[in-house]
């Protein structure tokens, strides 16, 4: 099954060669065909189309000793990267052209592979030319917008992790986000513990979202980090080169043995309900949670106990109504509760903390 390009800016690649210049909007609309040249109506998924500046000349490192200096050609600073639905057949997408491409004209290339979970497409077209700038293109001073996360969106700021942590960062910009790795200093680049002479280029682990330029996802996996506390920043540049940057700390922890920290509960002070939190370092684990309230005096007034399904390492929240075990309101006042965690193979962790009930 082939990917076939049916336009570029309204204009068909078979009769005129678009041009596209830095900071304008660029709009493509293709379809899929089968063998026959016939196109596939029937088929409905996704395609993922990256579209990539011009030819480039390099030459070999010459590591060894005796070895040529060799010229060869590469194709591979990524204009834009994507992901865009296919219905009946056909699809449609469109980008802004970042301003650090190379500004010298010649042919890019457009690359595509879709899928709708049975049936593979692929296809590519080299008819498109991309240089200069748009005198009228884009007008951005505002730097993009970042969500920060550790294995998945629960997790906050001092948070804890196991030494494998995910990074998850949520990117959102009006005119969408620059992975081109043409300007000097433009990456999109991770700094774990201050370590600025060995920056994380994420450029290639950044996807945008489903239909849209203007949002994705970075997700990148640490490995073996040391035990303790890490810095992790995150600098990200738009198509027009604005930067905005966010940092977060984390404390790795062993996941040899069952731990709990930052027990809490939500809203506190409350007066009808409230939710329980708290993390671990039982990532992909299911755990049995039990809480248990009791008065001052030390009297049980409430049992929940719920199994806690955990993709990363901080729970959902647990609801309370604020009833106990009889379905009775409870008294205004301070309580203790008290949180134990069971691991399927048997290991607790326990903490205790206070809650207050308003009425």
């Amino acid at each position: 099954m082939k990917v076939v390009t049916d336009s570029v800016n309204g204009l068909a690649p078979a009769v005129t060669i678009d041009t596209l210049n830095a900071l304008s909007k660029v709009t493509i609309k293709g379809h899929l065909e089968d063998y026959y040249g016939s196109v596939l109506n029937s088929f409905n998924g996704v395609v993922y189309p990256t579209v990539f500046d011009k030819i480039k000349l390099q030459e070999t490192l010459v590591n060894d000793p005796g070895a040529p200096l060799v010229s060869f050609e590469i194709q591979n600073n990524k204009v834009y990267r994507g992901k865009a639905s296919v219905r009946n057949g056909y699809f449609e997408f469109s980008f802004v052209v970042p301003k650090d491409i190379n500004y010298s004209f010649d042919l890019g290339k457009l690359s595509y592979y879709a899928e709708n979970g049975t049936v593979d497409a692929i296809g590519s077209d080299t008819r498109v030319m991309i240089g200069g700038i748009d005198p009228n293109g884009i007008n951005d001073a505002v730097g993009p917008d970042i969500e920060m996360y550790l294995n998945d969106e629960n997790f906050v700021n001092g948070g804890i992790s196991d030494e494998t942590p995910i990074l998850i960062a949520k990117l959102y910009d009006e005119n969408g986000i620059n992975t081109v790795g043409n300007g000097i200093g433009h990456n999109l680049i991770a700094i774990l513990d201050d370590e600025t002479g060995n920056p994380i280029v994420l450029n290639d682990y950044y996807t945008a979202d489903l239909d849209s330029y203007q949002s994705g996802e970075i997700g990148y996996n640490f490995t073996e980090l040391e035990p303790g506390l890490h810095t992790l920043s995150l600098k990200v540049w738009d198509v027009n080169n604005n930067s905005s940057e966010t940092s977060l700390e984390f404390v790795v922890r062993a996941k040899e043995k069952v731990e709990l920290e930052h027990v809490l509960n939500y809203p506190n002070p409350f007066t009808t309900s409230t939710e329980f939190f708290f993390e671990h370092n039982q990532a992909c684990v299911d755990l049995d949670a039990q809480i248990q309230v009791f008065t001052v005096s030390g009297r049980l007034v409430k049992t929940i106990n719920e199994s806690v399904l955990c993709d990363g390492f901080r729970s959902k929240g647990i609801h309370w109504d604020g009833l106990d075990d009889f379905g009775d309101q409870l008294a205004k006042g301070v309580y203790v509760y008290h949180v134990k965690v069971r691991t399927p193979e048997g290991e607790i962790a326990e903490k205790t903390e206070k809650l207050v009930i308003l009425r």
